[in-house]
């Protein structure tokens, strides 16, 4: 992963979504995370950085959990022709069915999208 594509997308969710009022991003303390520019994105888009310490693996366990759930119930058991491939069906997965239908114990089994229009 590269900072280019994070500052990707990252722009991508504040041109779709808007400037947030509150944001939380959390991430390991890879150097893709780390660099200034990366950094100066977030704090002019009023995005709050949060980085996981290292050697605490509990501080991200909710992408954890995410990426199983992902490879679980989409990729694991797939073999894509290109990264082009990949890329469509893990966005289509996210967008289309994560984010939309599928129910989340940690939010009262409800969907992201529907947990966030009850607290809009």
């Amino acid at each position: 992963m590269t900072a280019q594509l994070v500052t990707d997308a990252l722009l991508m969710t504040v041109w779709r979504r808007g400037e947030p009022d509150a944001l939380l991003h959390h991430s390991d303390q890879g150097s893709q995370y780390t660099r200034d520019q990366i950094q100066r994105l977030m704090a002019d888009h009023g995005i709050v950085c949060s980085m996981s310490r290292s050697g605490n693996v509990w501080d991200n366990a909710e992408m954890e959990s995410f990426f199983s759930t992902l490879k679980t119930e989409r990729t694991g058991s797939k073999t894509y022709s290109s990264r082009d491939e990949a890329r469509a069906d893990v966005f289509d997965y996210i967008k289309r069915f994560y984010n939309t239908t599928r129910r989340h114990s940690t939010i009262g089994y409800l969907s992201p999208v529907e947990f966030e229009r009850r607290w809009d």
